[in-house]
């Protein structure tokens, strides 16, 4: 099992400290998140909770992805990087391409990309994009992104994005793996058929291990059985040893630290997030790792 440290919410002048903590106590890698901006009023619809209000504010930072994980992986060496997650349908996905594609470069293929279909229609009505039809895109994009990875002259035409033989450069020297986040079992059947991995919202070990079983279903139905498949599956429960290793069992890949508000309150300093680090190192990782 390997174990990732979420950076959501944390203070943006911390993170390029932040960083070389989590890679030196020993984490696989490390979350950032993906947001705009805050609505003044928008729809409380969030889907990973009951009252439907996602519980962030107009003063919760949300740093761009890209910028932030370069800063971070310039100053670690083998910390990994992904974004959980990225609402991939509401950007071109040429422009991710490039950026991401250039982020792998950078950092020596230590980037994955985390995606989803985003839920607050806001977000997409602001710029012009359907907020209909995403799920359909976000297939789409999953495809064009990797066409443009692999380098060389390549073209697509499909229905949401149409461009002639084209080359990008520079292009990673592996592909950029795609995890899939969601619980819906529309987003359980994409990480299964077309996922590199699939990101897990918060459960508890249980209803982590029925997504498993279904995404494990979706896989052999795609002939994708024997690929490889990272699973990253956060708890909400204190989990046992057991629970860990039902969960390998089950094919889960690593699970996740929680956000330092949620473990420290809604600011801390340094030497607070370090203590939390490496207490989370000597208590999880160091014996179940």
């Amino acid at each position: 099992m390997k174990f990732w440290q979420s950076l959501a919410f944390t203070e943006p002048d911390q993170l390029i400290d932040v960083a070389p903590i989590v890679e030196e106590v020993g984490f696989e890698g490390a979350f950032v998140s993906d947001h705009l901006f805050f609505l003044e009023e928008f729809e409380k619809n969030y889907p990973y909770n009951e009252t439907g209000d996602p519980g962030f504010t107009a003063e919760t930072p949300w740093p761009q992805p890209w910028v932030t994980i370069s800063a971070m992986a310039a100053v670690t060496t083998r910390l990994r990087f992904s974004t959980l997650i990225y609402i991939l349908p509401l950007h071109d996905p040429i422009e991710v391409a490039k950026a991401t594609g250039t982020l792998a470069v950078l950092s020596k293929n230590r980037l994955a990309l985390g995606v989803g279909a985003g839920w607050m229609h806001e977000e997409f009505d602001i710029l012009g994009v359907p907020f209909r039809g995403r799920g359909s895109r976000l297939d789409e994009a999953m495809e064009v992104c990797r066409k443009l990875w692999a380098g060389g002259m390549v073209e697509h035409h499909g229905q949401a994005y149409d461009f002639p033989p084209l080359q990008m450069s520079p292009a990673p020297s592996e592909p950029v793996p795609i995890w899939v986040g969601g619980v819906s079992d529309v987003a359980l059947r994409r990480a299964g058929r077309l996922g590199d991995g699939w990101l897990g919202s918060g459960q508890t070990p249980d209803e982590a291990l029925v997504m498993l079983g279904k995404i494990a279903e979706h896989r052999k139905a795609a002939g994708r059985q024997n690929q490889p498949f990272e699973a990253v599956v956060p708890l909400v429960t204190e989990p046992s040893a057991d629970d860990y290793k039902r969960l390998e069992d089950a094919g889960a890949t690593a699970t996740v630290s929680y956000p330092f508000t949620y473990a420290l309150g809604p600011t801390s300093d340094l030497d607070a997030k370090r203590a939390y680090l490496e207490g989370f190192a000597n208590n999880v990782i160091v014996p179940l790792g």
